[in-house]
């Protein structure tokens, strides 16, 4: 396997991780689960930052951090 295709499936698990993680605290509404889930979304953006030094597509860099953005969003509005 190349290391840009390794970066970007390591990526795509980050996401993948970090949706179940808000999916879960926003349903339950536990604080606890809910800054769980803000740490699973900055350990997406550290591995989309990481990545970010492969040579990878635009539209997986603006669709990754789309993804991000929506999940840092979920949570916001589950704290307030």
């Amino acid at each position: 396997m190349s290391k840009p295709f390794d970066e970007i499936h390591q990526v795509e698990m980050a996401i993948k991780a970090a949706q179940r993680t808000v999916g879960n605290a926003t349903m339950n509404m536990d604080p606890d689960q809910l800054e769980t889930a803000t740490k699973a979304i900055e350990a997406a953006k550290d591995q989309l930052n990481s990545a970010y030094k492969h040579e990878m597509s635009k539209e997986f860099i603006d669709y990754s951090s789309g993804l991000i953005q929506k999940l840092e969003h979920q949570v916001e509005e589950a704290k307030d």
